[in-house]
C-alpha cells in the first residue's frame, strides 16, 4: 500500500527491510558507538547502548518506519540519559558504602577542558559535544536536539562564548 508515495511495511519486503537496515548500521553503527563512548567512557557499556540504539530502529523498520542516522542519535541520547541515572545512583551507593567503611571515594579528573565543560549549562555542553566530538552536521545536531539547523549554529556561537568563559575561569581547588 503506497500512501502519499510513502511505502508502507505492506508493500516492502522482509530481505529489502533488512537489506535497509543493514546499510543503516553499517553506516552508522562507528559514528553512534563513538558518540556513546565518548560520554560513558567505557568500551563495553558503550558497546551495550549502541546495541540497544541499533535493536529499537530493526523493531520500527519491520513495523514499515523508516529511520535516519539522527533519530539513531536522538534514540542514543535517551539511551544515554538512562544509564546516567543508573550509574549516578551507583556512585550514590558506593559514595555511601565507602562512607560507611570510613574510605575515601576515588578522586576527580583534572583536566582543564573537562572543568570547563562541567561548569556549563547542559544545553551548551551538548551543542559543543555533538559537534566538536561527535562531528555531527549542523542538521544532525538539530535533530538530536529538536531544532532547526540555524539554531544550532546559535546555540554553538552562544555555547563557544561560554566555554572561553569559563576555561579561562581559575579552577577550584581539589
Amino acid at each position: 500500500m503506497t500512501y502519499r508515495g510513502v511505502e508502507t511495511s505492506t508493500t516492502r519486503s522482509d530481505p529489502d527491510r533488512a537489506a535497509r537496515f543493514t546499510a543503516l548500521y553499517v553506516r552508522a553503527h562507528p559514528r553512534v558507538c563513538a558518540y556513546v563512548h565518548r560520554r560513558t567512557g567505557d568500551r563495553a557499556a558503550a558497546e551495550e547502548l549502541t546495541a540497544e540504539v541499533f535493536r529499537t530502529p530493526w523493531e520500527r523498520m519491520t513495523a514499515g518506519h523508516d529511520v535516519g542516522t539522527g533519530w539513531l542519535f536522538v534514540t542514543a541520547r535517551n539511551l544515554l540519559s538512562n544509564h546516567y541515572r543508573s550509574m549516578a545512583r551507583l556512585t550514590e551507593m558506593h559514595r555511601t558504602l565507602a562512607d560507611a567503611l570510613g574510605r575515601a571515594t576515588a578522586p576527580g579528573r583534572d583536566d582543564a577542558v573537562l572543568d570547563a565543560l562541567d561548569r556549563l549549562p547542559p544545553a551548551h555542553r551538548e551543542v559543543l559535544l555533538l559537534s566538536y566530538w561527535d562531528g555531527l552536521s549542523a542538521a544532525e545536531a538539530g535533530e538530536v536536539l529538536g531544532c532547526g539547523a540555524s539554531a544550532v549554529w546559535v546555540r554553538l556561537h552562544r555555547a563557544r562564548k561560554a566555554f572561553r568563559a569559563a576555561y579561562d575561569l581559575p579552577r577550584e581547588p581539589v
